[in-house]
């Protein structure tokens, strides 16, 4: 966080409106998830100490008020661009979500944060077609559960395979065709990721037309990061916003919001927010 909160102190982001996360609501996590999931995580939430779920996932005293406030930021970040107060959101919060299924915390995910603003937003603002665009190199595992049989939320991917958590093949598509996985290879780099969206991704997002994108924003592609090694550059994530902004000019009237994901190296995740935002706010 504070890499990224580094990053966003640069001049160039002198006009962002930054708003404190708030906490979330349990009936907005229910949206999505089991509520006797998220009645048995809250109350395994630890007062003091460590408790170990898997081998990746742990809850300190401070993760359930960090996830609720990821969760509420997700939210008030859709309220913001739903009514026209913002036209997008970069959501910075931590820990990430997309791993996160209906009823199962891993990879360092607890609640599906844009899982949950995709489908509050359909349930506030009435809007019937949400996507879900996710270029975390780990595949969204938690998203593709949740919308697996639901033809109102397209869930589009690029991610590297093999690597965990072992899903996104190519022939993972969804009980209405409405998911798109395009996994990418070690080393395949920016031109592979960019083909990937442009002859995969884009056209399926356009022949659906979302009315809201929402974007699984994870900088762990990036080549510096120690968790895998699809090694793309800062200037490719910058490249993928400003492809979903222009699609979302076209079917949802601008409206992109985005929620952090991973990123595990400091100066890959500077580097990469610096881009994905400065693409945000149109510079």
């Amino acid at each position: 966080m504070k890499a990224v909160e580094e990053a966003l102190a640069a001049p160039q982001f002198n006009d962002l409106v930054r708003e404190p996360a708030p906490e979330g609501s349990l009936d907005t996590v229910a949206l999505c998830h089991n509520e006797h999931y998220i009645d048995e995580l809250r109350h395994i939430a630890p007062k003091d100490g460590i408790v170990y779920i898997d081998g990746d996932t742990s809850m300190s005293p401070g993760t359930w008020e960090a996830v609720m406030r990821g969760v509420g930021g997700a939210v008030a970040a859709t309220d913001a661009v739903m009514t026209g107060k913002a036209a997008n959101a970069f959501v910075a919060t931590r820990p990430p979500g997309h791993h996160a299924e209906t009823a199962k915390p891993m990879g360092f995910c607890f609640f599906d944060h844009a899982a949950i603003a995709a489908r509050y937003a359909q349930r506030k603002y009435g809007i019937t077609r949400a996507a879900v665009v996710d270029f975390d190199v780990h595949h969204g595992n938690g998203t593709q559960d949740i919308f697996w049989s639901d033809p109102t939320v397209m869930y589009c991917s690029t991610h590297q395979m093999p690597l965990f958590p072992g899903t996104g093949a190519t022939s993972e598509r969804g009980e209405h065709d409405t998911v798109v996985n395009a996994p990418l290879h070690p080393g395949d780099g920016g031109p592979k990721f960019r083909q990937a969206f442009e002859g995969m991704i884009l056209p399926q997002l356009k022949k659906f037309a979302p009315e809201l994108i929402v974007i699984s924003a994870g900088f762990d592609a990036h080549w510096r990061d120690p968790l895998a090694n699809i090694q793309l550059s800062e200037q490719d994530f910058g490249w993928v916003t400003r492809k979903l902004m222009e699609l979302a000019d076209e079917t949802a009237q601008g409206r992109v919001v985005s929620v952090l994901e991973g990123g595990y190296d400091l100066k890959g995740l500077h580097d990469s927010v610096t881009e994905h935002v400065t693409a945000l706010i149109g510079k």
